[in-house]
């Protein structure tokens, strides 16, 4: 099984992070930030990554350390359950509509962290959450699992399902880049012979 667990403490936040990659999409996360911990569950369920998220941060200054530092410790994480990602498909790419809203997701666990995101919001929160800050989690999530991420909102109107469409279209391009390629199972999928 291709495990992790995280365990990730600052002076801002408190955060216990588990996965397994070889999951059905079983969730339990509690952030503090519901419209979050939404978000959270979405990724887990549309990935099939078992994801265990517990936060405990610093809200009473913002909801800023707890969006960045939780979505580091997610990144950590799988990083650290892929281990040398000998084996993995490494590419994924996927088209999420909901409703009016579309959103397209490629991504190479290559890590060389990079992000591209393309999505504009026409309010500044959703339930309690700030909607300037959905950008810096992608921006966390990546950096810290190594992932180069392009994430772009083609069409839209209503927020929610902006920002839904888009953790549901990185919840499914992660499970195929995430999966064993059988034609190559015992190989790093690099030229370099490491990723």
């Amino acid at each position: 099984m291709r495990t992790a667990s995280i365990s990730r403490k600052t002076s801002e936040t408190s955060i216990e992070v588990s996965v397994n990659l070889d999951g059905t999409g079983v969730y339990d996360v509690e952030t503090g930030i519901g419209f979050l911990d939404h978000m959270l569950e979405q990724l887990s369920r549309h990935s099939l990554i078992d994801l265990t998220v517990k936060t405990v941060g610093d809200l009473h200054v913002d909801q800023h350390h707890t969006t960045e530092d939780t979505g580091i410790a997610i990144g950590e994480a799988l990083a650290k359950a892929l281990g040398d990602k000998r084996g993995i498909t490494r590419y994924g790419t996927a088209y999420a509509p909901m409703d009016e809203t579309l959103t397209r997701c490629s991504l190479d666990i290559s890590g060389r962290p990079w992000l591209v995101f393309r999505a504009d919001f026409g309010t500044p929160r959703l339930g309690e959450w700030d909607t300037e800050l959905i950008e810096h989690w992608f921006h966390s999530f990546a950096q810290a699992g190594g992932i180069t991420l392009h994430l772009e909102n083609l069409h839209g109107s209503n927020n929610h399902h902006i920002v839904e469409s888009s953790f549901k279209a990185l919840a499914r391009a992660l499970r195929q880049a995430v999966e064993i390629d059988p034609r190559k199972a015992d190989a790093i999928p690099s030229t370099k012979g490491m990723l």
